[in-house]
């Protein structure tokens, strides 16, 4: 093996430019070569690909977004078009490629891995969804930007004696609603992968003004409807004088926090030395702070996501 592509693709967290630095780096100390491809899947099918130096490296680490940059490229779905960036791939004389990204991004590194090119999958991704691994890049960056937005909710909601009912991202999965709604003190959590009872919750804001609490903070995953649709729905059971707020795509962007700067950073070179002792096909992670990988067909095939549902549970308990 002498070199080694990198790609993010899907929508950008932050830490992967810590991981592309930490692949790239790893590449060259043990004498590889790294190429870099712009724009996923779209810039490999055309070949925008280039070899990376250790100067363009510099000052990377805490930088959000990517410098790779991301484009949606549905046509990488047909095996024809992935053949095609197969052939990119051999003729820059690339080995093996590693991605960076989350489900869809994944789904393209399983496709190359069938079609018999070494693809190695690394889970960047805010919503912390990806089978494998307890958690991915930028997951802890996205969690602290939405705790941040929600205390500063909660102080408004204070003085206005309302309820705020805050949708948070997380496509599918309700991780980034449970990490921050317990570490904000939230009222109630609603995510996807519990069953829910909007009327219980009015009943539950309703006790707790009636117990001196006169504000209240829900927090709404994106993957069970919008904000605006659950304060609708909420304000049939209650005069709340409630409000709904989206906080969107700021929870992508800015600077990783020091954990997903090390998660990226340990996840990228275990991927190189994967690489290096002839491993391929694999999806990275990581389980009780060990690293691990899994063969990526059978992660993403017979294997989902399990988002830890007695979060949900705890909160309920405190939320009083």
């Amino acid at each position: 093996m002498k070199r080694i592509g990198i790609l993010t693709s899907g929508g950008d967290s932050s830490g992967m430019n810590a991981a592309v630095r930490a692949i790239a780096r790893s590449a060259m100390n043990a004498g590889l070569e790294a190429y870099g491809i712009n724009y996923g899947y779209k810039g490999l099918v055309e070949g925008n690909i280039f070899k990376m130096e250790s100067h363009q490296l510099d000052g990377i680490i805490d930088r959000g977004g990517t410098i790779l940059y991301s484009a949606r490229f549905p046509e990488f779905a047909e095996q024809e078009t992935q053949l095609k960036g197969i052939e990119q791939l051999k003729k820059f004389g690339i080995d093996a490629l590693v991605v960076i990204g989350g489900d869809g991004s994944y789904h393209g590194a399983l496709k190359l891995t069938k079609l018999g090119f070494n693809s190695i999958g690394v889970p960047g991704t805010i919503d912390n969804d990806i089978p494998g691994t307890d958690f991915t890049i930028g997951f802890d960056t996205a969690v602290n930007v939405a705790t941040e937005a929600l205390d500063r909710i909660n102080d408004t909601a204070t003085s206005h004696q309302r309820v705020f009912v805050v949708e948070v991202m997380g496509r599918g999965a309700g991780d980034i609603a449970l990490w921050s709604g317990i570490a904000a003190g939230a009222d109630a959590i609603v995510i996807p992968e519990r069953d829910y009872d909007i009327k219980a919750i009015a009943d539950k804001l309703t006790a707790n003004r009636e117990h001196g609490k006169d504000h209240g903070l829900v927090v709404v995953a994106e993957g069970v409807m919008s904000a605006q649709d659950f304060k609708e729905k909420l304000d049939q059971y209650g005069e709340f004088d409630s409000r709904a707020i989206t906080l969107g795509h700021v929870q992508r962007g800015g600077v990783p926090t020091p954990k997903d700067r090390v998660l990226a950073s340990r996840f990228g070179d275990y991927a190189v030395r994967l690489l290096l002792e002839g491993k391929g096909g694999l999806a990275i992670g990581i389980h009780d702070n060990q690293l691990v990988a899994t063969d990526i067909i059978d992660t993403l095939e017979n294997h989902k996501h399990q988002t830890d549902v007695s979060l949900a549970d705890l909160n309920d308990r405190l939320s009083f």
